[in-house]
């Protein structure tokens, strides 16, 4: 439950027009292994957590039984102004480093179309 709280916590400090990705997340935490971990706890995150700005390593909206709700993510990160196309979000524009004074590297994008 720890790790959760950590993960939301982390979360709720993406700032509006930004991303992170799972791996990015559990890195940040020391946890450079557990994105699949990150991906558990933001299935089952409460309300107020911007669980929109979260998506997988290339970028992209991960699948989801609920197709509503990959629809609803896109739309939520093209009010704040995120670029999507083709269900990927442009991580060189819009991946956010993560906050002030942390060590995580900035990586460079894996997609052409970034």
């Amino acid at each position: 439950m720890r790790f959760r709280r950590a993960v939301w916590a982390l979360v709720r400090g993406i700032p509006a027009g930004r991303v992170v990705t799972y791996g990015q997340i559990a890195a940040l935490l020391g946890h450079e292994r557990a994105a699949r971990a990150v991906g558990q706890a933001m299935k089952r995150c409460p309300s107020g957590v911007p669980w929109h700005r979260v998506v997988n390593a290339r970028g992209g909206i991960s699948r989801r039984a609920n197709v509503g709700n990959m629809l609803t993510q896109r739309i939520l990160l093209q009010q704040e102004g995120v670029r999507v196309r083709g269900g990927i979000a442009a991580l060189s524009r819009h991946r956010w480093d993560g906050p002030r004074g942390s060590r995580l590297p900035r990586r460079t994008p894996r997609c052409a179309s970034d």
